[in-house]
C-alpha cells in the first residue's frame, strides 16, 4: 500500500497494489488505543485519486456515522421490511418481495453509493413487464425513503426513475364459458376446483378469498365482505351469486375463522394454495390461466351481462370508487344483487 495524502492527522488516502477497479482507498481516524495506535476506519474505496479526495474532505468537513455509510440495499431491505410487513396482506408481500428479487445487482451496494443511474439501469434490464417495473419502482420509493429517514441517505434517487411507456397488451385472458361448464363438472371430484369458481363469481383475488372470515359472511342475506389492496377495494360487499351458495356452504363452518382453510384447519397461505391447487387444476383440465384471470373474468361476465357500471365498480373494488360512497343502504345491496344475478 502506498499512502498519498494525510489530511491533519484525521484520515489518509492509500494506493492499494495489484490490478484494481477501485484503487484508492480512504480511512479516518475515529480515536487511539493506549499505546498510542490509531483507531482506522475505512470509508471506502474510489476508482480515481480526485475521488478519493472528495469523498475525504466531504467527510472531514461533515463526518457521518461509517457504519450507517456502509449499510448495503440488502440491509435497508431487511431493515425496512421487518416494520413493513406486518403492515400489509401477504399478497403485498409476495409483490414487494418479487420487486426485490428482480434487482439482484443492486443488493452488495451500499445504499448510498447507488444513484439515479442505478435504479434506472436496474429497471430498463428487468425483463418483466410494466406492472413488474412499477412494483420494483414503489420498493425503491418506500426503501429510500426509510433509509433517508434513518439518516442512512441524504437524497432520494428513486423519485428520478423513469418507468417508460408500456408497450406490452394485458395478457390477461378471462376463462371461456366452455372452461367455465369444465370446472363445474369437476367441482365434486377435483379438489378446490370450486375455490376457482367461487373468485370467477365474486371477483375475489386468491389473496382475498383466502383472507375471507367466516363471521363476514352472512348466508342468511347472501352476502360477503371483504377484500384488500386500496381504500375501494378494502371491506366491500359482494353479494353471493346462488350458483355458488352450495359451495360456500359446504365450506362454511363457524368454528373455523376463515372459509378457506388447509389440511391443519388454519387459514391458507397463497403460495401454498397457488403452487399445490391452482397450478395443478389448471394442469389437471388443461388450461393456462393466472389466478386473476378470475377477477378478469368476473368483471368480463358482468360487463357482457349489461350489468351497471356503478355496481361493477363496487364490487370489484374500483379504484374510482370513493371511500366515502362506501355506505351500504338495502337498495344498495339489492342493487348490486341485481347485477350480480345478470350472470348466467
Amino acid at each position: 500500500m502506498i499512502k498519498l495524502r494525510k489530511a491533519n492527522g484525521n484520515g489518509s488516502i492509500v494506493k492499494l497494489k495489484g490490478n484494481r477497479r477501485k484503487s484508492f482507498m480512504v480511512r479516518v481516524t475515529q480515536g487511539w488505543e493506549k499505546d498510542g495506535k490509531q483507531i482506522r476506519k475505512l470509508i471506502g474505496t474510489y476508482a480515481t485519486q480526485k475521488e478519493a479526495q472528495k469523498a475525504l474532505i466531504d467527510y472531514l468537513d461533515n463526518p457521518y456515522d461509517l457504519d450507517l455509510a456502509n449499510i448495503l440495499f440488502k440491509d435497508v431491505y431487511e431493515k425496512w421490511s421487518k416494520l413493513k410487513y406486518p403492515k400489509v396482506s401477504h399478497s403485498a408481500i409476495l409483490g414487494y418481495q418479487a420487486a426485490y428479487n428482480n434487482v439482484e445487482k443492486l443488493h452488495d451496494m451500499k445504499i448510498k453509493d447507488i444513484k439515479a443511474r442505478h435504479l434506472q439501469e436496474a429497471i430498463d434490464k428487468c425483463s418483466k413487464g410494466q406492472a413488474t417495473k412499477k412494483k420494483i419502482k414503489f420498493l425503491f420509493g418506500q426503501m429510500f425513503a426509510y433509509a433517508m429517514q434513518n439518516d442512512i441517505i441524504t437524497k432520494n434517487y428513486s423519485e428520478f426513475v423513469d418507468l417508460g411507456k408500456a408497450t406490452e397488451k394485458s395478457n390477461r385472458e378471462p376463462f371461456s364459458n366452455k372452461e367455465i361448464e369444465l370446472l363445474w363438472k369437476h367441482v365434486s371430484d377435483i379438489e378446490f376446483t370450486d375455490t376457482i369458481i367461487i373468485m370467477i363469481y365474486s371477483g375475489f383475488r386468491i389473496g382475498e378469498l383466502l383472507e375471507l372470515e367466516t363471521k363476514n359472511i352472512d348466508l342468511i342475506n347472501m352476502t360477503m365482505t371483504g377484500g384488500l389492496k386500496t381504500e375501494a377495494g378494502k371491506n366491500r360487499l359482494v353479494p353471493i351469486h346462488p350458483k355458488i351458495l352450495p359451495l360456500i356452504e359446504k365450506r362454511y363452518n363457524k368454528d373455523n375463522q376463515y372459509l378457506i382453510i388447509n389440511f391443519k384447519g388454519k387459514k391458507m397461505k397463497y403460495d401454498n394454495y397457488y403452487r399445490e391447487k391452482f397450478i395443478p387444476i389448471m394442469e389437471q383440465l388443461n388450461m393456462k390461466h393466472r389466478p386473476h384471470d378470475c377477477r378478469h373474468t368476473f368483471a368480463t361476465l358482468l360487463s357482457n351481462a349489461n350489468a351497471n357500471a356503478t355496481a361493477i365498480k363496487k364490487m370489484i373494488g374500483h379504484e374510482s370508487y370513493a371511500t366515502t360512497e362506501k355506505i351500504y343502504t338495502h337498495k344498495d345491496i339489492e342493487e348490486l344483487r341485481k347485477n350480480v344475478e345478470l350472470i348466467k
